[in-house]
C-alpha cells in the first residue's frame, strides 16, 4: 500500500511538472518582458539590502511593548534552559515564573467537571459505551450531550458562527442574567479566543488615527498601550492613587481629558479594569456608578475589563459587573455604550491555554454591530473548545448536581488558597526595606512600591537599564524568579515597583519569600551607602 501511494505520488509530481512546462508560454508579455532585463551580477546581489528590516516594517510593531513576555522573561527561558543542560550552572534549581497570570503552568489543576465535559464533546463516540458512566460523572455527560446537541452536526472540529455557537450563547447570556439579575441578549456576545482578540477588536473599530485617543489606568495591563499602539491610536493615562489602595478618582479622569481634548486629541473610551491588573483593587459600586455618568456625560465608550471577576479576596469588597451597575442607574441600550471582557483564563478555572472568553457588547446602533460582526468574520470563529469552556464558566454545576459538591470543594480550596498565598506575599514585601505594598483585594497580584537607592539609579544607567528593570534582572540571576518591572505598565515618574503574581503553588510561597527576602537585604547592602 505504502509503494502505491508513492508511486502515486511521483506520478502526480510528474503531471504537474509536465502541466506547468506546458503552460509556460501562456505567461504575459509583460512577465517576458521582464524577464529579460539583465539581471545583477551575484556579487552585487550578496550586498544587497535584506527586503524586510526594522527600518522597513510597520513602525507600530517597533512601538508596541508587552513587557509581560519581555526582556527579564527571554532571559529567564535562557537561564532555564542553562539549567537543563548543566544543572548547577545557576545557584537555584528551577525558574520560578512570578511574571504573569498562568495558573496551571505554575501548578494548579484544572476544574474535574469542565475538563470531563470537553473531553467527552471533543470525543463524543465514548458517550454510548459502557465504561463511560463509570468515569464520568452523570451531569458531565448529560451536559456534554447537551453542548452537542447545540452545535452543527456535533463537530467540534468544525468552524462555527463568527460570533460563536448559538446554543453556548444562549447559555452564557443566561449566566450573565442570573448574575446581574438584568436580562442578556445571545446576539450582544461575541465569543473570542480569550478576551485579548476582543480588545483587539475593539481598538480597530475605535481607533482612526493617531488624533484618536483612548484613557487608560496607570498602571495599566500593557494588552492597552501594546493593541492602542497597534491600531495607531494615543494612550492617553490616568493615575490611580496608589495612597488610597490604587483607587480611580472621577476627578483624575477629567483632568485628563479636559487636557487630551485641549491638545486635539479626540477621546473615544474609557478603560477600567476591575478587579485590577497589575493593581489587584476591587472597585467599590459607588465609584462604579461615578464612572458610568462620567462615561454617559462624556459621551465615552465604557470598555470593562472583568476577567478577574472571580478573584476577590476581602469580605467587605464584591464584584459588581458594570452592565449590572448601569441598569441598576436606570441607564439602558440607548444611554451607554459598554463593552464587558470575560476570559476562561483567569479566575479559579485558570484555563489560559484553551484560549476561551467573550465580550458583551450592548449601546451600540445596528450599523455598526454590524461592522463588528464583518471584524469578527474575518477571523472565521473563536475555537470551540475555548467557547465551550466560556459557557461552563458561565454555567457551572448547581446545587444537586452529582458533581456540585466535588466542583465547590475544588473552587473554594482554589480561591481560599490564593487569599492566603496573596496576604503571604503583602506580608512579606511591607517587611522589606523601603517596599510598601497595598492589599491585593482581588485579581493574581501585588504590585509593591520600591524606593531605590541613588546607587542602584546610577548604576541602572550604566546598564543602560532603566531601575526597576535592573532590579528584576538582578534578582532573576540571582534567585530564578521572574517579575515584572513596574515600568512595563506605567507608574508615576520617579516611582518605581515590580508586579508578583501569587501563583506558585502554596507550598513553595515560602522559599519564594526567603530567596526575595535574602536577595533584597543583600543588594540594598551593596547599593545603600
Amino acid at each position: 500500500m505504502r509503494r502505491f501511494v508513492i508511486g502515486s505520488a511521483r506520478s502526480l509530481i510528474e503531471r504537474s511538472r509536465q502541466n506547468y512546462h506546458f503552460q509556460r508560454p501562456l505567461l504575459s508579455s509583460s512577465y517576458r518582458l521582464l524577464s529579460s532585463i539583465p539581471s545583477s551580477s551575484s556579487s552585487s546581489s550578496s550586498t544587497m539590502a535584506p527586503p524586510v528590516s526594522l527600518n522597513t516594517i510597520n513602525p507600530k510593531v517597533i512601538e508596541c511593548e508587552y513587557a509581560v513576555r519581555g526582556e527579564i522573561v527571554i532571559l529567564a527561558q535562557k537561564l532555564q534552559e542553562e539549567i537543563k543542560t548543566k544543572p548547577d550552572a545557576h545557584p537555584f534549581e528551577e525558574i520560578l515564573y512570578c511574571n504573569i497570570g498562568n495558573p496551571q503552568s505554575l501548578g494548579q489543576q484544572p476544574i474535574t467537571f469542565f475538563r470531563e465535559v470537553l473531553a467527552l464533546c471533543d470525543h463524543p463516540a465514548i458517550l454510548d459505551k459502557s465504561e463511560t458512566q463509570g468515569l464520568f460523572s452523570a451531569d458531565s455527560i448529560e451536559r456534554a450531550w447537551q453542548i452537542l446537541d447545540k452545535i452543527p452536526g456535533r463537530a467540534t472540529g468544525a468552524y462555527s458562527h463568527s460570533q460563536g455557537i448559538k446554543g453556548l450563547r444562549d447559555t452564557i447570556a443566561a449566566g450573565i442574567e442570573a448574575r446581574d439579575g438584568f436580562p442578556a441578549d445571545p446576539n450582544d456576545i461575541f465569543l473570542t479566543d480569550g478576551a485579548s482578540p476582543a480588545v483587539h477588536m475593539m481598538m480597530q473599530l475605535l481607533i482612526r488615527s493617531e488624533k484618536d485617543g483612548i484613557l487608560c489606568p496607570i498602571p495599566q495591563y500593557p494588552l492597552y498601550s501594546a493593541s492602542i499602539a497597534l491600531h495607531g491610536g494615543t494612550l492617553v493615562p490616568y493615575y490611580l492613587d496608589e495612597a488610597t489602595g490604587w483607587g480611580l478618582e472621577v476627578s483624575e479622569l477629567k483632568k485628563q481629558l479636559e487636557t487630551s481634548r485641549s491638545k486635539g486629541i479626540t477621546v473615544r473610551a474609557l478603560v477600567v479594569i476591575n478587579p485590577g491588573n497589575p493593581t489587584g483593587q476591587v472597585l467599590a459600586e459607588e465609584n462604579q456608578k461615578a464612572i458610568v455618568e462620567f462615561c454617559k456625560q462624556e459621551g465615552l465608550v465604557l470598555l470593562a475589563d472583568e476577567v478577574y471577576q472571580e478573584n476577590v479576596y476581602v469580605p467587605e469588597k464584591k464584584f459588581h459587573s458594570f452592565k449590572k451597575v448601569s441598569r441598576s442607574m436606570g441607564y439602558g441600550e440607548k444611554d451607554l455604550s459598554l463593552v464587558s471582557f470575560q476570559s476562561v483564563s483567569k479566575g479559579y478555572y485558570g484555563e489560559c491555554g484553551k484560549r476561551g472568553g467573550y465580550m458583551e457588547v450592548t449601546g451600540f446602533g445596528t450599523d455598526v454591530r454590524e461592522q463588528i460582526y464583518k471584524v469578527a468574520s474575518v477571523n472565521l470563529c473563536s475555537n470551540i473548545s475555548g467557547q465551550i469552556l466560556a459557557s461552563l464558566v458561565m454555567s457551572p454545576p448547581k446545587v444537586g448536581d452529582e458533581s456540585y459538591e466535588s466542583y465547590n470543594a475544588e473552587r473554594v480550596g482554589i480561591l481560599s488558597s490564593l487569599a492566603r498565598r496573596a496576604k503571604t506575599l503583602e506580608d512579606a514585601f511591607n517587611k522589606l526595606e523601603g517596599v510598601t505594598c497595598n492589599k491585593a483585594e482581588g485579581a493574581m497580584y501585588l504590585f509593591p512600591r520600591i524606593d531605590l537607592p541613588e546607587k542602584t539609579i546610577k548604576a541602572a544607567e550604566a546598564a543602560k537599564k532603566i531601575p526597576d528593570a535592573y532590579y528584576c534582572q538582578r534578582l532573576l540571576t540571582a534567585t530564578g524568579i521572574v517579575l515584572v518591572p513596574g515600568s512595563g505598565f506605567g507608574q508615576v515618574p520617579g516611582t518605581w515597583h515590580f508586579r508578583c503574581t501569587i501563583l506558585p503553588q502554596e507550598d513553595k510561597i515560602p522559599a519564594v519569600v526567603t530567596r526575595l527576602t535574602d536577595f533584597h537585604k543583600s543588594f540594598m547592602d551593596e547599593f545603600r551607602g
